[in-house]
């Protein structure tokens, strides 16, 4: 395609984030603060934040959390002109607890026939989403309902049948599934289906059934991955081809603050800059550098640092940009 709109286009569920002020239980807690959090809006920011042009398509409610949503991604650059307001469904939140030595933090969702749980293949505008170079996906956005699904299943087929690569990271949501047995098979009929697959490594022994990493690479290479990347948290990543594997250690933190959110900065750094054609050591590199740089800050998208930021991050640790 000659010259699209988007570097990268993606569609998922936003919340309102309220994170404790305090430690301890969180029906004990008296203030939060409040944030904005979602994976998918997550990736589109810190794309964004580097200065590639993303769109995010998602439903929102007419409500404050749904206008405060809205804000937040225009104020970052992100494209929105693909939101839609869902009057009869609300905006989904929820409540975070402190992670103070730097352990996950406990989470409790309210997301239950959210506004964003409508989306469905009735709102496909191919003059958005296919007017990119790239399509990320997670495993989150169709775990939410079947027409959620059926969206994703078709923004796949009309990505691969426009030539336009995908990069999937599963993001895990038990929760949101009716069991452990429909997950697997429900995020791995999308994840074959991508150019680019990047688990952790739990989700991936999980997803797999393999345990070491060059196995679950294998695993979805034979299924017609075309390039897999494993997340190996303070490990660092290990990312495979047919035709080469490489192995990324990760960047030292001296404080983690919140581990939410890492993932997302990883894929951020992979899919930008396999975009640019720097080669796959760098794209593992930087998104093992930017992931670093999210765990530091508190809130899901507040550390994704902007292309200053992650070039300095990643010189004064002898890595290049």
């Amino acid at each position: 395609m000659k010259n699209p709109l988007f570097d990268v286009v993606t569609f998922g569920e936003a919340m309102a984030m309220f994170i404790a002020e305090q430690s301890g239980p969180l029906d004990r807690v008296e203030h939060f603060t409040r944030r904005m959090a979602g994976a998918e809006a997550n990736v589109a920011i810190g794309l964004s934040r580097l200065g590639m042009r993303a769109g995010w398509m998602s439903k929102i409610g007419n409500d404050p959390f749904g206008a405060y949503i809205a804000r937040r991604m225009n104020e970052e650059k992100v494209d929105t002109n693909a939101v839609m307001i869902e009057e009869e469904r609300a905006t989904g939140f929820q409540l975070k607890g402190r992670a103070d030595k730097g352990n996950d933090p406990v989470v409790q969702y309210f997301r239950k026939f959210t506004a964003a749980s409508t989306m469905s293949v009735a709102d496909f505008d191919s003059g958005y989403y296919l007017n990119t170079r790239h399509l990320h996906l997670t495993g989150i956005a169709p775990a939410l309902s079947e027409s959620a699904y059926a969206l994703a299943e078709h923004l796949l087929a009309q990505a691969k049948a426009g030539g336009i690569t995908v990069s999937f990271d599963p993001n895990l949501r038990p929760a949101l599934w009716p069991d452990e047995a429909a997950m697997i098979e429900g995020v791995n009929r999308l994840a074959v289906q991508a150019d680019w697959v990047l688990p952790g490594l739990q989700e991936g022994r999980l997803l797999t059934g393999c345990d070491e990493p060059p196995d679950i690479a294998a695993w979805y290479l034979s299924r017609g991955a075309r390039i897999v990347c494993i997340k190996l948290g303070v490990e660092g990543a290990y990312c495979r081809t047919e035709d080469m594997e490489i192995k990324i250690p990760a960047y030292p933190v001296k404080h983690v603050v919140d581990t939410v959110g890492a993932g997302d900065g990883f894929a951020v750094g992979f899919v930008s800059a396999v975009l640019e054609g720097c080669s796959l050591e760098e794209a593992v590199r930087r998104g093992a550098a930017i992931g670093a740089v999210v765990v530091t800050s508190e809130g899901d998208s507040e550390g994704l640092p902007t292309r200053k930021q992650l070039e300095a991050f990643m010189s004064e640790r002898g890595g290049h940009f």
